[in-house]
C-alpha cells in the first residue's frame, strides 16, 4: 500500500527499524550463501531498462516494493565481487566489519570537509592512515588522506609534482610554460596517464618507459628519457613507479628509480593501490624497499585490505605541497581563529567527503596486524600453489613472475601460431566464465593475450582456486581438440 504522502518529514523511526532488521537480515544471508549465486551476471543489455516504469512514482511506495524488485531485479544483474570465485581484475572484499562502518557512516552522515563540519570524521582519518602507515612500516613524515580511488590519489600527487616544477602554476596556470613531462613504464595503469591529460601536460606530457622482460620499468630507458628530455628543452616533473602493476603484479625497482628522481629532482610518486598492503607481512615488506624515499605513496584498502569500495589512502612525505597545490579557502568555510586543525578539503579537489575512515578503521580494529598478516599470507599461499601447477604443466606458461596475489598465464598448442593460441585462450576465458563458479579476467603482455587470476576475497580458499584450474584445464582440453 502507499504510505501517507500528506505527512511530511522521515521514514517514522518504527518503521526504519522494521526494515534495518529486514535489511540486516538480508545481508548476513548474502554474505553467508553468496557461493550459491553464479559469480558473473548473464542479463543482456538493456534488461532492467525493461523492467522498470519509465517515469518515477507519482506517490511514494511502500519500501516493500522496493525491496521486492531489488531482490527480483537488481540481484540478478550484479556481478558478485564478494563471490569467493572472483579471481578477475583485483579482488575485493565487502568485509563484516567494514560494512558494517559503512552502514554507521551512512546513518551519521557527515562531510567531512573541515575540521569543525564534523571532528571525529577528520581526527578519525588521520588516526586511521597513521594506523595504517605503522603497519605497513612507512616512516613517520607520511601524511594520509582518503579519497574514492586510486585515480583521483594519483591525480592529486600529480598535482602536487606540477607545483613544485612550475611553481608559478598555481597563478598563471601552465600556459606559456616549457613542455612538462611525466614519466611511467608501460605496464602502469592507464588512470595516471588521464591524470597528466586532466592536469594540462597533454598526451606529450605523458612518456612511456618500455618495461624489462619481467615487466618492471627499465631504469636505463628512464635515465636516457629523462636526459634527451631535458636536452629538448622539456621539464622533467615526475616518475611513477608501480608496486604491483595491474595486469601482472610486478614490482618495479622503486629504490633505483629513487635514486633517478632524486639525481633529476623529478617528484616521485608510487602507485601501490594493489600492493601497499603487502608490506604488513614481514617476509614480503622486502619487496617494497625503497617506496619510503616516495613523495606521494596510494595504497587502496579497498582492494587488498578488505574494505568495501571506496577507499584509497594518499600518503605524502611533502604534505605542504599538496595542501599548496589545492588550498582555497571561501570566507564561509573558514575557522573563526587560525587555531583550528587541518582541514581535509584542502587536499585534493573534492569540499564534499564521506566519513571513509569508520569503515577502514573497523577493519583494523576487528582484524588486527596479526589478523590481517595471516590472512594475507594465506593469498599468497593459495596463489603459489597455482603458480606451482601453471609451472608443471607442458602446455600451460606463466608469462610473467608472480610475486604476490596475482598470476599471468597462457595455454599454447603447439601446432597454432600465436595468433591462433590467442584465440584459444580467450575461448578459454569465456567458457570458464560462462561455468559461474569462477570469473577470470584476462590481458595483454608483449602483445599477446594472458589470462589473470587474482587472489584477494576473504572468502577464496585453496579448494575455490582448484576449481578455477580444473575449469581451465577442461576447457583448454576440449577447445583444443576441437
Amino acid at each position: 500500500m502507499p504510505h501517507d504522502d500528506l505527512k511530511l518529514g522521515d521514514m517514522p523511526p518504527e518503521q526504519f527499524r522494521a526494515y534495518a532488521h529486514e535489511v540486516a537480515d538480508w545481508m548476513a544471508d548474502y554474505l553467508s550463501d553468496v557461493e550459491d549465486l553464479p559469480v558473473l551476471s548473464s542479463v543482456e543489455p538493456g534488461y532492467l531498462h525493461e523492467a522498470l516504469p519509465a517515469s518515477p512514482p507519482e506517490v511514494g511506495e511502500s519500501l516493500d516494493a522496493a525491496l521486492s524488485d531489488f531482490r527480483e531485479l537488481i540481484v540478478p544483474g550484479i556481478t558478485h565481487w564478494n563471490h569467493p570465485g572472483f579471481m578477475a581484475f583485483f579482488s575485493i572484499t565487502g568485509s563484516g566489519p567494514g560494512v558494517l562502518g559503512e552502514m554507521l557512516a551512512a546513518v551519521l552522515n557527515v562531510n567531512a570537509m573541515v575540521w569543525r563540519s564534523s571532528p571525529a570524521a577528520t581526527e578519525l582519518e588521520e588516526v586511521t592512515t597513521d594506523w595504517l602507515r605503522q603497519l605497513m612500516g612507512l616512516p613517520d613524515g607520511f601524511d594520509g588522506v582518503i579519497n574514492d580511488t586510486a585515480s583521483s590519489s594519483s591525480l592529486y600527487a600529480l598535482a602536487a609534482a606540477r607545483e613544485v616544477a612550475y611553481p608559478g602554476a598555481h597563478e598563471a596556470g601552465l600556459f606559456g610554460q616549457p613542455v612538462g613531462r611525466v614519466y611511467a613504464s608501460d605496464q602502469t595503469h592507464s588512470s595516471v596517464e588521464k591524470s597528466v591529460l586532466t592536469l594540462g601536460f597533454g598526451k606529450d606530457g605523458y612518456r612511456k618507459i618500455r618495461s624489462d622482460e619481467h615487466f618492471r620499468m627499465s631504469v636505463s630507458e628512464l635515465r636516457a628519457a629523462i636526459e634527451e628530455d631535458l636536452a629538448a628543452g622539456v621539464v622533467p616533473v615526475a616518475v611513477v613507479a608501480t608496486l604491483g602493476t595491474t595486469s601482472t603484479s610486478s614490482i618495479d625497482p622503486v629504490a633505483e628509480i629513487a635514486d633517478i628522481a632524486e639525481e633529476f629532482g623529478l617528484w616521485l610518486h608510487v602507485d601501490a593501490a594493489y600492493g601497499g598492503p603487502a608490506a604488513i607481512v614481514p617476509e614480503l615488506r622486502p619487496l617494497l624497499d625503497g617506496w619510503e624515499r616516495a613523495d606521494s605513496i596510494v595504497v587502496n584498502p579497498h582492494k587488498w585490505l578488505f574494505t568495501p569500495v571506496d577507499c584509497s589512502v594518499l600518503y605524502c612525505s611533502r604534505p605542504e605541497v599538496l595542501v599548496q597545490a589545492f588550498s582555497i579557502v571561501p570566507e564561509y568555510l573558514r575557522a573563526p581563529d587560525d587555531s583550528a586543525p587541518r582541514s581535509l578539503m584542502d587536499y585534493g579537489v573534492s569540499l564534499g567527503r564521506r566519513f571513509r575512515s569508520l569503515k577502514l578503521w573497523f577493519v583494523l580494529r576487528y582484524f588486527g596486524r596479526q589478523g590481517l598478516i595471516a590472512r594475507l599470507r594465506a593469498h599468497v599461499a593459495i596463489t603459489q600453489d597455482l603458480v606451482a601447477r601453471i609451472d608443471d604443466s607442458p602446455r600451460w606458461q606463466r608469462v610473467a613472475p608472480a610475486p604476490l596475489s596475482t598470476v599471468a598465464f597462457r595455454y599454447e598448442d603447439p601446432v597454432l601460431d600465436g595468433r591462433e593460441n590467442d584465440a584459444l585462450n580467450l575461448a578459454i576465458l569465456d567458457a570458464v566464465n560462462q561455468d559461474g563458479a569462477v570469473f577470470l579476467s584476462h590481458t595483454e603482455l608483449a602483445g599477446r593475450v594472458a589470462l589473470r587470476v587474482a587472489v584477494g576475497n576473504l572468502r577464496t580458499t585453496g579448494a575455490h582456486v582448484a576449481e578455477a584450474w580444473r575449469l581451465l584445464e577442461e576447457a583448454a582440453t576440449e577447445l583444443s581438440r576441437d
